[in-house]
């Protein structure tokens, strides 16, 4: 009997949902799961998850296990990791999760130095809009811009990501260039649909802070695609600066209205499940992603804090 490899087993089970599931995953047979999970309950002597037709629910005795399994397997895997790490640099599998803008605007041209500095460690880059489950998905590490909101994750503040206002040179040459707040709502402003939770554009006007109900000919819930939009000339964007970093160096875009926009500052976190914060390649990555955020120039979208 292994039990680091009955809780495991069980813990699979708690995120996934369903013992065919984890049969599937561990190559098992879905009696076998379930035998694990009765001699587990069995030793402990009490029922860890009440079945039903339709789904499994953890009981009380089941969540707190649950719980404290999850901190010992990360131990098992931190010390293990960190006694081999004595050996040389951290090695092994790294899974990274973040939004496709942070992606490919600012984690995606780190990785390669990321990973020539550390060369006994693989990453596993998964790329999505969507809330994945950080803990049924067995990421390592999610990066995520915006609120944390109530999680039982642990976070590494790496800093914040602040909006800017930005057209291209074309776009206001046949249209003008907004010298107020005000202006905006006789120019076309590309709108991110299903991302912000605010209901206009936030900027100043007499010193108030109000939300302009602004309006265009163009709304995507691709932050990517508008900024290609609006370096086309179609329109006024906002977005986060990582996104419009590389498009002003260029001078493709040209920022706008600096003074009387509220560039609302969103934290960017690394997020991981318990325990997982000390396991040596969890840690050289948000260490080297800390350090080469905070280092960035004064164009950098990301502002330490």
């Amino acid at each position: 009997m292994n039990p680091s490899h009955d809780i495991a087993v069980f813990i699979r089970v708690v995120d996934l949902g369903s013992f065919a599931a984890v049969a599937k995953e561990a190559n098992l047979s879905p009696s076998a799961v379930s035998k694990i999970v009765s001699r587990l309950e069995d030793r402990l002597g009490v029922k860890l998850l009440q079945r039903t037709t339709r789904r499994l629910v953890l009981s009380q005795e089941g969540e707190t296990y649950s719980i404290r399994g999850r901190e010992i397997l990360a131990a098992i895997e931190a010390a293990e990791a960190e006694v081999t790490a004595g050996r040389g640099q951290p090695r092994g599998h790294l899974r990274i999760n973040t939004g496709t803008a942070f992606a490919k605007h600012r984690l995606a041209p780190l990785l390669p130095e990321f990973l020539k500095k550390y060369p006994d460690m693989t990453v596993e880059l998964s790329v999505t809009d969507r809330r994945v489950d950080v803990v049924a998905e067995q990421i390592d590490v999610a990066i995520r811009v915006g609120p944390l909101g109530d999680t039982s994750l642990v976070s590494h503040r790496l800093g914040e990501v602040r909006r800017i206002i930005a057209a291209s040179p074309a776009y206001l040459r046949r249209h003008g260039t907004p010298k107020q707040a005000r202006d905006l709502l006789s120019h076309n402003c590309l709108h991110l649909r299903g991302f912000s939770r605010l209901a206009g554009w936030p900027m100043y006007v007499n010193g108030e802070r109000v939300l302009l109900p602004v309006t265009g000919s163009m709304s995507c819930d691709s932050a990517d695609v508008l900024l290609d939009l609006a370096v086309s000339g179609i329109g006024i964007v906002r977005l986060g600066d990582f996104l419009g970093e590389a498009a002003l160096s260029a001078k493709q875009l040209v920022p706008l209205l600096d003074t009387c926009h509220d560039d609302d500052p969103t934290p960017l976190n690394a997020l991981m499940p318990p325990g997982r914060q000390n396991i040596p390649r969890v840690r050289a990555f948000v260490d080297f992603l800390h350090g080469k955020l905070r280092t960035a120039n004064q164009r950098s979208l990301v502002r330490q804090v």
